[in-house]
């Protein structure tokens, strides 16, 4: 399924949030006119880069896609504004609102199919911005989603009260303020899901050593319409032949929404 670059084309566009900037790259199809949206979030620490073998596959096929950094979400690589210690799933809900809504005016955006599509942490920030506007997102397509971020900062720390005002996640990989755990600490996500109607495809390896395949099945269970795939041998992101397999879902899944 792999798609020679001519297949694609890109921009680099920046979206506005408040008093920062965001980043984005939009990959689209060869041919003018308005497509089908996706826009892919991000996992924690990584960047607009995680989403681009998906965008030039999906361009390729007929799909526009926008891959673009949180701000503050980035370990490294991340062109938007802001730092990691500032950073929170509500800060990346601001900016993916912001991404939809800046999205709604581009000439080449079908305004009636956009997809949002997250990786991680970017699956649950793609989540909680569907279940706010259900008439601006046509479906939701969730890698691994980090359903597991609240018992994960509640494992490391006896109480809110003992978050320091700094601390490092994953040892070591992404330093983060306590604004972070604060936002996340209180958090119900299970609760959340069974308020979503609207289709989901959700995929996540049987090898993910960071985010428990469990998270996915309660999660698909929660969900009242969601197509769950388990990917043999996927890891905490999709390569190889897992993010062919994946592929092959996520275009089942777009060409009937």
């Amino acid at each position: 399924m792999k798609q020679p670059d001519t297949q694609f084309r890109k921009e680099v566009i920046w979206c506005r949030n408040g008093d920062r900037s965001i980043y984005g790259v939009a990959f689209l199809p060869p041919e003018a006119g308005k497509h089908p949206l996706v826009i892919f979030s991000h996992e924690l620490g990584s960047n607009h880069r995680s989403g681009i073998p998906y965008a030039k596959r999906l361009a390729a096929m007929g799909y526009a896609v926008y891959t673009y950094d949180f701000c503050g979400g980035s370990v490294a690589g991340n062109r938007s504004d802001g730092k990691t210690t500032e950073m929170t799933v509500s800060t990346e809900v601001s900016n993916l609102e912001t991404v939809l809504a800046t999205a709604r005016t581009w000439e080449f955006v079908d305004t009636e199919r956009i997809v949002l599509m997250g990786a991680s942490q970017g699956g649950v920030v793609s989540t909680l911005v569907a279940l706010e506007h259900p008439g601006e997102v046509r479906g939701l397509i969730l890698l691994y989603p980090a359903f597991s971020a609240v018992n994960h900062v509640r494992s490391m720390f006896p109480s809110l009260d003992a978050v320091p005002a700094e601390f490092d996640m994953f040892g070591g990989y992404i330093r983060l303020g306590r604004a972070y755990a604060a936002d996340l600490w209180d958090r119900d996500f299970y609760g959340l899901l069974p308020n979503y109607q609207k289709r989901v495809l959700l995929l996540h390896g049987d090898s993910d050593g960071t985010v428990p395949l469990s998270f996915s099945e309660r999660a698909a269970v929660a969900l009242p319409d969601c197509a769950f795939h388990i990917i043999p041998g996927g890891e905490h992101g999709f390569t190889g032949v897992q993010l062919e397999e994946a592929m092959g879902y996520i275009a089942g899944y777009l060409a009937d929404i």
